[in-house]
């Protein structure tokens, strides 16, 4: 790629706001608090599990999450605005099941797909079919309904003899191909889309981007949208949220939410 090609984004796409939301409630925050605890190496932490603290090996802990309380309804397109560190990633691994708050209660109603840490529960000793099946399991998808996405994450990963392969012989692209594929292949209600997700060469991008924009125009798919530019959080979202050091400090339309984020960050 030369210095002067620009790299495909999501932003490429032109007018995909919804035009109808329901009103049933799908994502529920209520008064949540996740808080992690610091510890001075791995052993510290492991002991810090029994509650077994040695003077000086706990630092002290920080909330990620700080009281944070919203709704989202169905077929709602949310954008999560804030710098790094502001909760953000915290929030919406509460959202796929990843984390769970320390305090308050998270509620959410819906088969969620995340575009976030595509290669996270991959078995490296599997093959990247038994990995479809596994992670398929996990998810608590019927023999039925991961026999009938299989050949669709195939064909999208375009693996090709590697899909037979254990996961171990598989370049850190290759595994993102299929995670991405299988992510995007069980029809979600609610997606969480990263804008910086980097995903294999760049056809392969553009692929990518044009099955989240297929995904996204869905009137019944719910879409959390991570990303830093106020620009892009326009072009697909009708509504964002500001985060800063875990609490929600701004929540409107999106462009009142955008001019927010532009002037105080």
């Amino acid at each position: 790629m030369s210095s002067n090609e620009q790299k495909p984004n999501l932003g490429d796409a032109k007018n995909l706001h919804k035009t109808s939301v329901s009103n049933e409630v799908v994502i529920r925050f209520d008064h949540v608090t996740k808080t992690y605890n610091l510890y001075k190496n791995d052993k510290a932490r492991f002991l810090g599990i029994f509650n077994i603290r040695k003077e000086g090996m706990f630092l002290g802990s920080v909330n990620a999450s700080d009281d944070l309380s919203f709704e989202i309804r169905k077929g709602e397109a949310v954008a999560f605005l804030g710098r790094n560190g502001a909760g953000k990633s915290t929030a919406l691994k509460m959202v796929t099941g990843v984390t769970h708050p320390t305090e308050g209660t998270v509620e959410v109603k819906g088969r969620v797909s995340a575009l976030l840490e595509l290669t996270a529960g991959f078995d490296k000793q599997l093959t990247g079919r038994e990995n479809i099946a596994l992670r398929g399991q996990i998810l608590g998808l019927t023999r039925e309904e991961i026999k009938e996405i299989e050949p669709k994450v195939i064909d999208f990963a375009e693996l090709g003899v590697y899909i037979d392969q254990p996961m171990r012989t598989y370049s850190s692209g290759m595994k993102a191909r299929l995670g991405f594929a299988f992510a995007v292949a069980i029809d979600p209600e609610i997606l969480v889309v990263d804008e910086a997700l980097s995903v294999g060469d760049r056809a392969f991008q553009r692929k990518c981007i044009a099955r989240i924009r297929e995904i996204m125009m869905d009137e019944n798919v719910t879409v959390l949208f991570v990303t830093h530019a106020s620009a892009t959080a326009k072009e697909f979202c009708s509504r964002g949220l500001v985060l800063d050091h875990g609490k929600c400090v701004y929540d409107s339309t999106i462009e009142d939410a955008t001019a927010y984020y532009e002037k105080n960050y």
